[in-house]
């Protein structure tokens, strides 16, 4: 097993316009990150071809969007995304919701997305809102 030092973690996070999410482990065949969607924000509906993923909340009130059906989720709760499933979370609280996601595939790249809706201009032949 192999943790990621700061310097490694430093090359795997990012800031989207939503919140932020940072790698905390990486292996083959899986990865864990910490994900934070800032209050009033939510990620891009889309979906993944080669992973599933786990996800379980730590801090504050998700609400989930998984294949249309709507779930909220809070502290210490978990759901299961599976691959080819359309999915999102939403944060519609007052303070950061924070989950921490397991992916499990064949390829764990950031490329494997498609974006079916998105606030930020990034849907890919799917919509913009």
């Amino acid at each position: 097993m192999h943790i990621l030092s700061d310097a490694e973690k430093s090359l795997q996070k990012a800031s989207p316009p939503w919140g932020q999410w940072e790698v905390l482990l990486s292996e083959e065949g899986y990865k864990v990150k910490r994900i934070i969607v800032l209050p009033g924000h939510q990620l891009s509906y889309q979906k993944h071809f080669l992973r599933s993923e786990h996800w379980v909340a730590v801090q504050g009130q998700g609400v989930i969007t998984l294949d249309g059906l709507e779930i909220i989720i809070n502290p210490g709760q978990a759901v299961d995304i599976p691959t080819e499933s359309a999915h999102r979370v939403a944060n519609r609280g007052d303070e950061a919701f924070v989950f921490i996601e397991v992916q499990r595939g064949s390829y764990l790249g950031e490329d494997d997305i498609v974006r079916l809706e998105d606030n930020y201009g990034r849907a890919e032949g799917g919509v913009n809102k």
